[in-house]
C-alpha cells in the first residue's frame, strides 16, 4: 500500500468521526494548521522521518507542539497521537491534503486548472466558473495559469476531464480535417 493510500485511510477515518460529531470544519482548520507547522520546519520533518529518533521522543516533540496550539479538536489530537504511536508523523501533510480532498468531495467542490493566453478579467472568470459548475454539476474553484502558446481561448482541467477550447487545438483539428479530406 502506498503512503498516499495510507494517508487517505487516516483522512477518511477522521472525516467519518468528525462528520458524526459535526466538527468537520474545526478538524479541517486544525489539521491544516498542524500540517503547515510540521511541513514548514525542515528540522522537524527530518526528526519525524529519522528512524534513529525513538518514538517516545517524536511523540514528546509532537505533544510540545500541540500544547502551544490553542483549541485543537480532540479528534485531530487523537489522530496525531495515533500517527506518532505508529511512527507515521511524516504523513501529517499527506493526511491533511487527503482530508481536504475528502471534504471538498463531500461538498461537491472541484478544483479546476485553467490555462489562458492572457489573464482573465473578473467578469470572464465568473462566467467561466459558472459554466464549469454547470458542466460538472458542482462548485468549481479556479487555479489560473497564463500560457501564450495556446494563442487564445481556454483549456480547463477539472479532475480527469479536459475542456480544450484553445485556438491552438481548434487549428490542429482544422488541419487534421483538411488533411483527411485531401
Amino acid at each position: 500500500m502506498t503512503l498516499q493510500a495510507i494517508a487517505r485511510r487516516y483522512a477518511n477515518a477522521l472525516y467519518d468521526v468528525t462528520t458524526k460529531n459535526g466538527s468537520v470544519a474545526q478538524a479541517r482548520a486544525d489539521l491544516s494548521s498542524v500540517a503547515a507547522v510540521v511541513e514548514g520546519h525542515a528540522e522537524l520533518t527530518s526528526v519525524f522521518a529519522s528512524p534513529a529518533v525513538p518514538l517516545t521522543k517524536k511523540r514528546a516533540i509532537l505533544e510540545q507542539i500541540l500544547a502551544t496550539s490553542s483549541g485543537l479538536s480532540a479528534d485531530v489530537y487523537r489522530l496525531l497521537m495515533l500517527l506518532a504511536d505508529r511512527d507515521r508523523l511524516t504523513l501529517v501533510g499527506d493526511v491533511a491534503r487527503a482530508f481536504e480532498a475528502r471534504v471538498m468531495q463531500a461538498e461537491r467542490v472541484m478544483a479546476a486548472e485553467v490555462v489562458t493566453a492572457a489573464p482573465l478579467a473578473d467578469d470572464r472568470r465568473a462566467a467561466l466558473v459558472a459554466a464549469l459548475g454547470r458542466a460538472t454539476g458542482g462548485t468549481v474553484t479556479l487555479t489560473e495559469r497564463v500560457d501564450p502558446s495556446i494563442v487564445g481561448g481556454v483549456v480547463a482541467r477539472v479532475g480527469s476531464i479536459v475542456y480544450d477550447g484553445s485556438v491552438t487545438h481548434q487549428l490542429e483539428r482544422l488541419k487534421q480535417r483538411l488533411l483527411s479530406e485531401a
